[in-house]
């Protein structure tokens, strides 16, 4: 896929990511139960449901390129030099608590690369969405805007941190780093805040997916912003397990160097 395609695929990705979506909500409706997956993270009908329509649609989308999905990732499944990364519901734990909080993630990774990605919050009917090259976007029922990421404010960063996975080593670095406040979110939506200028920084030092940050990944990046391992070496896709080491998230500096 070339740049001048990408704009093209992402409002394509958009409407499967909808899709999705609706069939998330119809579960939802009329209720569903929780069963531990092997790893002990929770699994629904609406994330297997999400899953399989998502896969087929992108079959349609792009035929050569592979799927990496997380209700269907196996140990088999080896990635390609231009794969997508899935997360058919992001935040199930939130979806199971009655929370708005839950995504649905989907990402084009090429070269290690998260090139284009899609986070849709379907109970706030937000969408998110941005592709290498073309900026990124936010759309919900008031319409559509570009959005872009934000140099830290002169009183201090805005600092967002999970809901639930928060940990003392998140504390600490927060309050070495100066965060003048810190907010709460659940799923890949904080991603969308730093790339919406809402928010400066997002660290998160426990486990994390692949498929649960390459979508708000490539939003960000799009977005003028960046993520990267604790060490300062970019945070590659594609890696065996798919599992992500620590990783900082920021808005856009101050000063970027050359």
């Amino acid at each position: 896929m070339t740049a001048a395609e990408r704009p093209e695929s992402l409002e394509r990705v958009a409407d499967i990511a909808r899709e999705a979506g609706a069939v998330i909500r119809a579960v939802a409706k009329r209720g569903t139960r929780a069963r531990a997956k092997p790893d002990g993270s929770p699994v629904t009908e609406a994330d297997e449901a999400a899953n399989a329509l998502i896969v087929e649609r992108l079959r349609a989308l792009a035929p050569r390129a592979p799927i990496v999905a997380e209700e269907s990732v196996g140990p088999e499944s080896r990635p390609a030099p231009r794969f997508w990364l899935v997360d058919p519901l992001d935040g199930t734990r939130e979806f199971i608590a009655g929370r708005d909080e839950y995504t649905v993630n989907i990402a084009l990774i090429e070269h290690g690369r998260p090139v284009l990605g899609v986070v849709l919050a379907p109970a706030r009917g937000v969408c998110f969405a941005g592709a290498e090259g073309d900026g990124a976007w936010r759309g919900d029922a008031a319409g559509r805007r570009a959005i872009a990421a934000r140099p830290p404010p002169a009183g201090g960063p805005v600092a967002v941190a999970s809901r639930s996975h928060r940990d003392a080593r998140t504390d600490a670095w927060l309050a070495e780093a100066g965060a003048a406040r810190v907010v709460r979110a659940g799923s890949s939506l904080k991603f969308c805040l730093l790339a919406e200028g809402a928010a400066d920084l997002y660290p998160r030092f426990g486990r994390t997916m692949e498929w649960d940050t390459a979508a708000g990944h490539a939003v960000l990046a799009a977005a003028g912003g960046e993520m990267r391992r604790v060490d300062g070496a970019p945070l590659a896709y594609g890696k065996p397990g798919f599992e992500n080491p620590p990783f900082v998230a920021r808005g856009a500096r101050r000063c970027r160097q050359s």
